[in-house]
């Protein structure tokens, strides 16, 4: 019988870290949701010391998630582990992640501590988190750039200290396959205590080679793998977690182990963190992409019609494509609606935000015919976001932009409970829009990404807008939809202004 290959999903914690992707705690909620749906083994749920809003979001996916383990990340710090162990508390199953860096560069230059030093701190961490928790992972950061005879100095003496999983971080992306997988094989061998542990890698795929290093690890005695929904993380990402999951699970004539995940839920995971974070999925991403199991030539499309086995080397209905297109109609009723957003993976806390929904799902069904998961989803995020008392509101905008004439917008905002009005011309009536909406707030913060995606097809579709804002070397991403592109486009602006406005004191810590 093969061996079992946990999974860390760290989408909430090291995924949130991609520039602009930082999540609400609602939001974190609702991804921490669908990913026990999918039976992830662990989710990371962020960095308690880093913020009080990370903090909170913390304990709110421990207080309400009940099958998947519920993890905290700490700095080997007195501080950091504490805070973990108070955000875990409600938890009813916990883990405890710490980690210190363990390479020549980092504790010379960052950490300005010498070896042995660094082997005590990260002992006391772990002797620390184990008043908490009987589950504690430890990460010698920088794995990859480290010396062997000292990683295995230092993870004997943690694993001593009762450490129940040893994560080896790829933190930059250095490491290419062969030699990563050498390093586990190696590390197992010579540690006297390795079979007391199990070893985790997490990878950057700042080469482009995230999930080949993983899977060359885990072939070499890893039996846990830290990814992300989508490949989401700082700089190129981490090792996406569908395709560690897909390659296991297709090539078990390969790999000795294999997950207990619910592949199904991969495609619904893979948009739900799409639309939260405002990072579009590129159509040719392997298993979640639009293109993942399209057929234009027609050699393979005679193959497929002849035998899927021909060209498809996975059945697209096993990670969630569905052949159910529409769903629902302005005809549906409450009753319907919420029946499909269970099976969605989504339900409210609240008789009233299930009413805002459905009423938000009545205007939709007046202005398109056809209402497709994908609407749905878009749907319930701006009912979360309408649920939060945000400091800008949209009131009302008119735009006009014909041929021959400059394009001007007139919009109505609520600034702190204030209603203010402001006109301005632009080159289109987005710019138009986006221009009377700084008359009135004034934030000087500069547009480095506007985006414009169909959430479904059709002339009717809702347009998906994704903004990015810069200030004061702070990046916000946010979005908006609505069947008319401008307002798609004001609302996203709007969203991304109140971002900017809220505090973040997060640190980011790397692994």
């Amino acid at each position: 019988m093969s061996d079992k290959l946990i999974i860390f999903d760290t989408t909430l914690r090291d995924g949130e870290q991609s520039p602009g992707a930082s999540m609400t705690r609602e939001e974190k909620v609702r991804i921490a949701k669908i990913l026990e749906r999918m039976k992830v083994d662990i989710i990371e749920a962020g960095f308690p010391v880093a913020s009080h809003g990370d903090f909170d979001a913390v304990k709110a996916v421990a207080d309400c998630i009940t099958e998947s383990t519920v993890c905290a990340l700490a700095r080997a710090l007195d501080k950091d582990i504490d805070r973990a162990g108070e955000a875990l508390r409600g938890a009813n199953s916990s883990r405890i992640h710490t980690f210190i860096a363990t390479s020549p560069i980092h504790m010379e230059k960052k950490l300005r501590m010498t070896p042995d030093q660094v082997v005590d701190q990260a002992v006391a961490a772990v002797k620390r988190a184990r008043r908490y928790t009987d589950n504690v992972e430890f990460s010698p950061e920088d794995a990859g750039r480290s010396e062997l005879d000292y990683l295995c100095r230092i993870i004997e003496a943690v694993i001593d200290a009762g450490a129940t999983t040893i994560n080896i971080p790829d933190t930059v992306g250095y490491n290419i396959p062969y030699q990563f997988g050498q390093l586990l094989h190696d590390l197992l061998e010579r540690i006297p205590n390795s079979d007391k542990a199990i070893f985790s890698v997490h990878c950057h795929n700042d080469l482009g080679l995230a999930v080949a290093n993983s899977l060359s690890a885990v072939l070499n005695g890893a039996r846990q793998v830290e990814c992300t929904i989508n490949g989401l993380g700082e700089r190129a990402g981490n090792a996406s977690l569908e395709e560690v999951v897909m390659a296991v699970r297709t090539r078990q004539d390969v790999f000795p182990c294999d997950t207990t995940l619910d592949t199904t839920q991969i495609v619904p995971a893979s948009r739900l963190v799409a639309g939260i974070t405002g990072f579009p999925v590129q159509p040719n991403k392997a298993i979640v992409g639009a293109n993942a199991f399209a057929h234009e030539s027609g050699i393979h499309q005679d193959g497929v019609l002849k035998h899927r086995e021909t060209y498809e080397i996975m059945i697209a209905e096993d990670v969630g494509w569905s052949a159910q297109h529409i769903i629902l109609g302005k005809h549906s009723g409450r009753s319907a609606l919420k029946s499909r957003l269970k099976d969605l993976g989504i339900e409210f806390d609240s008789e009233e935000s299930l009413n805002q929904a459905f009423a938000r799902f009545k205007d939709l069904a007046d202005k398109k015919h056809e209402i497709f998961d994908d609407d749905l989803q878009a749907l319930v995020s701006q009912t979360t976001s309408a649920d939060r008392d945000d400091y800008i509101k949209l009131i009302s905008i008119k735009v006009c932009s014909e041929t021959g004439e400059i394009p001007n917008a007139s919009i109505t905002l609520s600034v702190n409970d204030q209603e203010q009005s402001a006109s301005a011309e632009g080159g289109g009536p987005v710019d138009a829009s986006f221009k009377a909406i700084e008359k009135i707030i004034k934030s000087d913060a500069k547009l480095i990404l506007y985006s414009v995606n169909n959430i479904t097809s059709g002339t009717d579709a809702q347009g998906d807008v994704t903004v990015r804002l810069e200030k004061s070397d702070r990046i916000v991403n946010a979005q908006g939809a609505d069947t008319d592109i401008v307002i798609a486009s004001a609302k996203s602006y709007i969203n991304a202004l109140n971002k900017l406005i809220q505090p973040d004191e997060r640190a980011h810590p790397q692994l």
